[in-house]
């Protein structure tokens, strides 16, 4: 994963839990490094490493961790490193969920050696999606959860997050229903 990833995660343990806390996570994970460049390609297992150990460090699960860690992606990084590739993919939850395809395809002419997940919607209904989810990477579907429910606040709408197909029980990729409450008809 690119280092903007691992420094996302450092961020937010900072923010969050402080510099001792970092310090401890850091020693648990055997991670050296005090920087990680945004730009560069880093081993995957260094960060499941350091979710490994911030749940640990923490008493928290790993999923507990990533879905956390999704949402300060959604709200944090993503938002302030970029918000103009965001706004640009919809005005709505439904319709930045339809456009992730896109999303990705522009991410990846900035970090050519990203290996991003694909997104697929069915089943739209005015309230309701599926979200479908495939990656290489495995176990990071609590992460997908954070980034959902990131999504439904900056979007200012309340969601509900269903784990339908799951990897870990054997499907071939990991569906989410995803549903929200309609806005109310103006007066």
């Amino acid at each position: 994963m690119y280092g903007m990833v691992n420094n996302a995660i450092k961020e937010l343990i900072l923010a969050e839990h402080g510099d001792q806390v970092w310090e401890r996570i850091k020693k648990r994970a055997d991670v050296v490094n005090e920087v990680f460049l945004s730009n560069e390609p880093y081993p995957d297992e260094t960060t499941y490493r350091l979710v490994e150990a911030s749940a640990s460090e923490l008493e928290m699960t790993a999923e507990a961790v990533l879905q956390r860690f999704g949402m300060w992606w959604v709200l944090k990084t993503a938002r302030e490193g970029y918000g103009h590739l965001l706004q640009n993919c919809g005005r709505t939850l439904p319709e930045f969920l339809r456009n992730l395809p896109n999303f990705h395809t522009r991410i990846m002419m900035m970090f050519p050696e990203l290996r991003p997940p694909e997104f697929e919607c069915s089943d739209a209904e005015p309230d309701s999606l599926r979200l479908h989810y495939r990656s290489s990477r495995k176990g990071l579907a609590p992460f997908v959860v954070g980034l959902l429910y990131g999504l439904g606040e900056m979007f200012e709408t309340t969601i509900h997050v269903a784990h339908e197909r799951s990897v870990g029980s054997g499907a071939d990729h990991d569906v989410f229903l995803i549903s929200w409450e309609s806005p109310a008809s103006p007066p």
